[in-house]
């Protein structure tokens, strides 16, 4: 792969450019750091944006060096927050960090990589090397940061953990002797936090690699799992296939270039027929639903994900294949019943989907947020578009 490829696909800045171009055409195999902080099950297609991106150092012969942040995740990254991020449980960050090392190999080759969870240094810093590190940063240049500066305008509280984040990231640098790290454009200030450390304690400063933000599919936020509005690369096929015909219309040629393998040359004619109104943004969705899922999965199920998807949204009929779900009394309130239905997590979040005319049983729209529903063997429940549910009388 030319140097131009491998620096361009999916790339949104190069910090420094003329270095990282220097140490490639050297020859010299790179140490390369991606991080992610386990505050959920999945790995989403953000990450995979620059997953991808690794692949091909990785196919150039770099060591890639995947860091799960199972330590800095009892922080919170204040990336892009508004607020101080929830605490998660010792059991939480232990069967999250789990799966984030199966799922990277999905992309990477899992065999050619170097697994850490940062804990196993971060652990070990004692109160003092702590203070000792932080010494190298002042708070107002942690308040550069727009997150943090946007809310101490706004007079939202700033938890002082929080300011431990970006040095605690920047260390892990320090500790794997990073050349390059890669992230996205919400993670700029961590990973310049981590040039700055090396520099200042005598070590050759990393280069950094700013990926494109994918947004989610609320077409708004980014991609994040805190927002629920992700893709997961392990979601079975139906529902990835059916997250991504949902997408907006305007991140089509977007996801094309960031999630699939489609040549340029390709996505350009793509995007051209879409704009001269020669090709359908619904069908150009169901291409690219179909390879996305492809990828994670195979070809088969690809196939079976978009007839399946069809039958439902072109066809109006039920899925295949429905969960069903044992209850035991006789009849519930329609709240009730999509929460012992798992079909939704809260009454707030079922009364809103009601009102919104999102929930259905046996095909008719039910409106009344305080409906009592006689439970019938067989009967089948609605959210949405694609969450279906069928009762099972114990």
């Amino acid at each position: 792969m030319n140097l131009n490829e491998l620096l361009s696909l999916g790339v949104e800045e190069i910090i420094v450019r003329k270095d990282l171009e220097k140490k490639l055409i050297s020859g010299k195999k790179l140490r390369i750091k991606l991080g992610a902080d386990p505050t959920k099950p999945d790995l989403h297609l953000g990450h995979a944006v620059v997953l991808r991106i690794l692949k091909k150092f990785q196919e150039e012969g770099h060591t890639i060096i995947f860091v799960v942040g199972d330590y800095t995740v009892r922080i919170g990254d204040p990336s892009g927050r508004s607020k101080t991020r929830p605490a998660l449980s010792e059991q939480e960050i232990e069967q999250n960090s789990k799966t984030y090392f199966d799922q990277v190999g999905k992309i990477l080759d899992i065999k050619q990589i170097e697994l850490k969870r940062n804990s196993e240094w971060c652990e070990k810093l004692s109160l003092a090397e702590l203070i000792k590190l932080m010494s190298n940063f002042t708070v107002a240049r942690i308040l550069e940061r727009d997150d943090f500066y946007n809310r101490y305008k706004k007079g939202t509280s700033i938890g002082l953990h929080e300011f431990l984040y970006p040095v605690m990231q920047a260390y892990d640098s320090l500790v794997l002797k990073a050349d390059l790290e890669i992230g996205g454009s919400d993670q700029k200030f961590n990973m310049l936090a981590g040039r700055e450390l090396q520099e200042k304690l005598g070590e050759k400063p990393q280069d950094v690699i700013i990926c494109q933000i994918l947004e989610g599919i609320d077409g708004h936020e980014k991609m994040s799992k805190s927002l629920n509005n992700y893709i997961g690369i392990t979601e079975p096929p139906q529902d990835m296939y059916g997250k991504i015909m949902s997408i907006s219309d305007k991140l089509i040629v977007k996801y094309y270039n960031l999630c699939t393998d489609y040549p340029a040359e390709k996505i350009s004619q793509i995007e051209k027929r879409m704009k001269s109104k020669k090709l359908n943004p619904r069908d150009a969705k169901a291409e690219l639903a179909k390879s996305i899922v492809k990828l994670y999965h195979n070809e088969e199920e690809a196939q079976k994900a978009a007839e399946e998807f069809d039958r439902i949204f072109k066809m109006k009929e039920m899925p295949e294949k429905i969960s069903e779900i044992v209850l035991k009394l006789s009849s519930y309130s329609l709240p009730d019943l999509l929460i012992s239905m798992s079909l939704v997590v809260s009454k707030s979040e079922a009364k809103r989907l009601i009102g919104q005319g999102g929930v259905k049983i046996d095909g008719n729209v039910i409106s009344n947020k305080e409906a009592d529903i006689k439970i019938k063997d067989g009967m089948v429940l609605q959210v949405g578009r694609r969450k279906f549910a069928k009762v099972k009388l114990e």
